[in-house]
């Protein structure tokens, strides 16, 4: 008897807990969606929002609310407009607990990718337990949170928050646990053309043990190549104020990625590199 009134207090506990759970999931996503929104556009809309966001726990995963799925719905049902009538000024906020020369590299490449090349630092700072990192640029558009989380999975990060004061102001929290450059990574035996660039290469090299590196006819190299460990610390720098043919470069230990630059000018090395991978490690 004891133990049937047990099994029964067991059940009713869980099924209490499950509800507070269920309940707490709602409130929570509400809250989010009403931060995002507005209190008048959520307000008046209300109703609507409950039915296109039934059922509320496919929001969730891993027991968290998936806030670029959350945004992506009120976009795709005209709740949230992403667009300007003329161009105004958009600050852009992220955080996250990673390197912050590693997080700052980072999202400044996939930025990039996604086409903001003119923007510049508002602010930067480290709290005590995250890193800011603040931009503002003039667009007619806000950045899409979903492409922002596509290029941002290239990397291995994801978008863990997202709030918005305004409709010009946006910030992000970044999980970087598992973050990496979206580079080419060598392979021993590999050998491959770098072409032109306006922008410096950055290539993986964390499993070769040597580089040769060529400059194609009509360059004029004067080698600058750097070397970073998994957190873009940087290891050592091989500079040459010579003009350069070919170069042979042992990879330090604890190096991860290289960049491959000229000391004066990237004009320098306008018909490319080429590559060759040596050794594994």
């Amino acid at each position: 008897m004891v133990r049937f009134l047990f099994i029964a207090f067991f059940v009713l506990f869980t099924s209490i807990f499950a509800s507070e759970l269920d309940s707490n999931k709602t409130v929570s996503i509400d809250t989010k969606i009403e931060s995002i929104l507005g209190s008048k556009i959520y307000n008046s809309n209300k109703d609507f929002i409950n039915i296109i966001f039934e059922p509320k726990s496919a929001y969730y995963s891993d027991n968290r609310l998936d806030v670029v799925k959350v945004v992506q719905t009120l976009k795709e049902n005209g709740l949230l407009n992403l667009f300007f009538d003329k161009p105004q000024t958009i600050t852009m906020s992220f955080s996250t607990d990673g390197s912050p020369v590693f997080f700052v590299k980072l999202l400044a490449d996939t930025l990039r990718s996604i086409g903001y090349y003119r923007y510049i630092t508002k602010e930067s700072h480290m709290n005590p337990s995250e890193f800011v990192w603040s931009i503002e640029l003039t667009s007619e558009y806000a950045l899409d949170p979903t492409i922002l989380r596509k290029e941002l999975n290239k990397r291995g990060c994801d978008i863990i928050d997202i709030s918005t004061d305004t409709p010009a102001s946006w910030s992000y929290q970044i999980d970087m646990k598992n973050a990496h450059l979206n580079v080419l990574k060598l392979e021993a035996s590999d050998i491959i053309n770098l072409e032109r660039s306006i922008y410096e290469k950055w290539l993986d090299v964390s499993v070769i043990n040597r580089v040769v590196i060529s400059s194609n006819y009509g360059n004029n190299w004067y080698p600058y190549i750097s070397f970073y460990d998994r957190s873009l610390r940087i290891l050592k720098v091989n500079k040459m104020d010579r003009k350069t043919t070919k170069l042979g470069i042992d990879i330090p230990a604890d190096t991860v990625y290289i960049k491959i630059s000229d000391l004066y000018t990237l004009k320098n090395i306008k018909n490319g590199l080429n590559i060759e991978a040596i050794g594994s490690r």
